[in-house]
């Protein structure tokens, strides 16, 4: 009887955005972007292109970030119901996008870097050569991003909160970006002699990549820390509780367990207190935004009695 009842009560803990499909596809994206990096690297130091070898080192980069996420989603696949997390591995995958997001600012830097000294130090560009190898860089990536997009924008719900496959696609978005610049520039170069533009596109797409950096660190930082849920959002909660009856909340706790997830510890005080069940209900049917963040629900009721409150879990 008590077993069956405990089943009953126990909440959900597996917070995980788990994305078979864009796991699947990030693999593809990442045999792709191995091979692409490989031809453009020789190429471009073959033909004396900074935009061409920056892409080409930029995969580089992308490559080592990719298999971060491969490692984040394997990890939160085989763990998923490991006790040992308070909440699940939910917040494993966004600890791969907080990492791809120093990636990307460390490729960025280094892209600042080099074009600057071939700013100072120019060197002799075989354009036709060149502009080629770009041309098919920028094919895969056009093809890299239509594999992640696909669940990036128009998975489930959870998707949209999958910062580890967010990293993927801005990772290829960033390849894109330099190869489109490379291309710009070596055209360029070759029909007007503006061999300066080439490390100077090399500069705009660094910095360019050095804001998709801090983007994404802005939006997985919050969850690695625990930040509570918006202002607004928590005022929202105390209006719902406190318009009920004479309740009271005297301390109340909302942080981040996972990609679109909240956990929520609660103490009401009231002169006629209710069930925690009856206030975990009103939370349950909460909505803010048209949204339910609230995925985990703890509640303590203290019953006031003249000076006192008596306390009910």
């Amino acid at each position: 009887m008590h077993a069956h009842t405990l089943d009953i009560l126990k909440h959900e803990h597996n917070f995980s955005a788990l994305n078979k499909k864009g796991e699947r596809r990030t693999k593809l994206v990442l045999v792709l972007t191995f091979f692409t990096m490989i031809l453009e690297i020789i190429t471009g130091n073959l033909f004396g292109s900074m935009a061409l070898l920056a892409d080409g080192w930029h995969m580089g980069t992308h490559v080592a970030a990719f298999i971060i996420t491969l490692i984040a989603y394997r990890y939160s696949r085989v763990h998923a119901h490991d006790q040992t997390f308070a909440f699940s591995p939910a917040k494993v995958g966004v600890l791969g996008g907080y990492t791809s997001s120093i990636v990307l600012g460390v490729v960025a830097l280094i892209m600042l870097v080099e074009s600057g000294q071939r700013i100072v130090h120019p060197h002799t560009i075989h354009f036709n050569e060149a502009i080629a190898i770009a041309g098919f860089g920028l094919l895969i990536n056009l093809i890299c991003a239509l594999l992640l997009k696909d669940h990036h924008g128009h998975g489930h719900a959870d998707h949209h909160h999958d910062h580890n496959l967010k990293a993927a696609y801005l990772h290829v978005l960033a390849d894109a970006l330099t190869s489109v610049l490379a291309i710009i520039a070596l055209g360029l170069g070759k029909y007007y002699g503006w061999n300066w533009l080439d490390p100077v596109m090399g500069m705009v797409g660094a910095l360019i990549i050095l804001q998709w950096s801090y983007s994404l660190l802005t939006e997985t930082s919050p969850v690695l820390l625990d930040e509570s849920i918006a202002l607004e959002y928590k005022l929202a909660i105390k209006e719902k509780i406190e318009n009920d009856a004479d309740n009271r909340i005297s301390d109340l706790h909302i942080w981040r367990v996972g990609p679109g997830h909240f956990a929520i510890i609660i103490s009401i005080v009231s002169h006629n207190p209710k069930a925690p069940e009856y206030y975990k209900e009103l939370l349950k049917e909460f909505r803010y935004g048209g949204i339910n963040k609230l995925s985990h629900i703890t509640v303590e009721v203290n019953r006031c009695a003249g000076d006192f409150c008596i306390k009910q879990r």
